[in-house]
């Protein structure tokens, strides 16, 4: 089983910077891969960001490509997602996931691919 905690969420100003993080603990075997999504109000849950030990690529969701970085650090079993360049439509409640379900499909940023989720860290953005 996984456990994944996110933290760094906040209130900041449109242009403005902000490093999400999430702490893995549990299984880490299950947690090679790792992805963050967010979800406003009334919309669906967004598939932003993804990255697998096993594999130099990382993916992006074009709303967010050249602004956001996804990252880890394995020494802290952290995973961190780096915001640039805030626009207020990024507000949302930003969430890490892990363990892709078998097979692996492929879609990296497909919400229902994942099995374990954090609770979720408030980021809003104001203009």
């Amino acid at each position: 089983r996984v456990q994944l905690e996110e933290s760094g969420g906040g209130s900041v100003q449109a242009g403005g910077s902000l490093r999400l993080s999430c702490a893995v603990s549990g299984d880490t075997y299950s947690s090679r891969c790792m992805a963050w999504f967010r979800q406003a109000p009334g919309k669906e849950r967004e598939g932003l960001a993804a990255m697998c030990t096993f594999a130099t690529n990382t993916y992006y969701a074009d709303s967010v490509k050249g602004r956001f970085t996804i990252s880890q650090d394995n020494s802290k079993n952290t995973v961190y997602l780096q915001m640039n360049s805030l626009k207020p439509e990024d507000t949302a409640m930003y969430y890490c996931a892990t363990d892709p379900k078998r097979p692996y499909s492929g879609n990296w940023l497909g919400a229902g691919e994942y099995n374990y989720w954090g609770q979720g860290t408030q980021v809003t953005v104001s203009s």
